[in-house]
């Protein structure tokens, strides 16, 4: 089984232009025609030493962040892998969003969830397959991988520059990371690669098939496992018929041995999604639930 390679081209130079430079080096996010944002979203240009490449980092902000009564207070943080598809249609893959921020300015407000910060982390464009995948497979022709260091990325790059920037909770408990597809993947690897970091993990349409299914044989006997994991796979997520099967067995296999872990229905929410296909409209749909699994209080 292969995997879309999903890339949106943009000019960062353009972005940064003459743009009024608000704390931290962010920038706004462009909220004129086209663009579909809700809320404060602010986008940094970040450079990694660890990949040596840039990309954008956009963070949203909840409600209130800026208010004088809130100088103090501090907030859980939601990464999210592939931060292009998250917020705005202008620069998603074919247009369509996860709508995280309408998603989480609504959950917040009822009182579902509570404030918090979520923040997309750009995938590398052209270098998205290498840096997802942990490690080689025959069906995606690169020599060379580099998703073993995606969890160093985020824990000594991403993560200490949002906590010098922002007003973000430390601790696990208020730290959750997610994506999906290829992004899903290296979401569960970086679970287990820094184990007590990230205590809530959202898996959408996770590539298991990656590598013979490696990353299900590393799942095998893995004791520490985040708080509270949301796992989703489609009925439809393929071509074909004996494909579809077996990513909707993969996802019950990895159920299997989290529940072996110890993960309850109070940690652990699979949801296997009748008709539901391989795209950010279906992953969109199920984001709310997911959210107030993961942060309802």
């Amino acid at each position: 089984m292969g995997t879309i390679v999903r890339t949106t081209l943009m000019s960062t130079h353009s972005i940064f232009k003459d743009a009024e430079v608000l704390p931290g080096g962010a920038v706004r996010a462009d909220r004129g025609p086209g663009h579909t944002i809700t809320g404060d979203l602010r986008l940094h240009n970040f450079y990694s030493s660890i990949f040596r490449n840039s990309r954008l980092l956009r963070v949203w902000l909840p409600p209130g962040y800026d208010a004088g009564e809130n100088q103090e207070r501090r907030y859980p943080v939601f990464y999210l892998n592939d931060g292009q598809n998250l917020f705005d249609s202008a620069t998603s893959f074919i247009g369509v969003e996860w709508g995280a921020d309408e998603t989480a300015d609504r959950l917040i407000r009822e009182g579902t969830i509570p404030p918090m910060i979520v923040v997309g982390i750009d995938n590398a464009q052209g270098n998205r397959t290498r840096e997802y995948l942990p490690y080689t497979t025959r069906e995606v022709p690169l020599k060379s991988v580099s998703g073993k260091k995606y969890p160093r990325f985020l824990s000594r790059e991403v993560m200490p520059f949002i906590e010098s920037t922002y007003r973000v909770m430390s601790g696990p408990e208020h730290t959750a990371l997610g994506g999906s597809s290829l992004g899903a993947l290296v979401t569960l690897y970086t679970a287990m690669a820094e184990p007590g970091v990230f205590g809530r993990v959202l898996l959408e349409s996770p590539s298991l098939w990656v590598s013979d299914r490696k990353v299900l044989a590393h799942t095998r006997g893995h004791k520490v496992w985040p708080q509270r994991v949301f796992l989703a796979i489609g009925t439809n997520e393929t071509e074909r018929e004996r494909s579809r099967q077996q990513v909707i067995d993969d996802v019950l296999y990895l159920e299997k041995n989290l529940r072996i872990a110890g993960l309850g229905e109070d940690r652990l929410r699979v949801v296997v999604d009748p008709g539901a296909r391989h795209s950010e409209g279906e992953w969109a749909r199920r984001l709310p639930a997911a959210m107030t699994f993961l942060f309802a209080e």
